[in-house]
């Protein structure tokens, strides 16, 4: 599963609990979007969403560090 992939299944799984803010066919396009919905699940979200969001997040941080050492 790709880390969009593991957002979009956030997103479907915390819709209603962590993001009744957000368009009901919303999901995030770009990399931003996607850290700012990991953001919203973390704040508005139990212990297990904010758990599970974190560890989507490191993906990103890992894949950014991954590439500024090889630029």
């Amino acid at each position: 599963m790709s880390r969009e992939q593991a957002v979009d299944a956030l997103v479907d799984q915390y819709r209603h609990r962590c993001l009744w803010f957000l368009r009901e066919d919303y999901y995030p396009a770009t990399d931003p979007e996607r850290l700012k919905v990991l953001d919203y699940i973390q704040r508005h979200g139990d212990s297990e969403a904010f758990r599970r969001a974190a560890e989507v997040r490191q993906w990103y941080s890992a894949g950014s560090s991954a590439r500024s050492a090889t630029s």
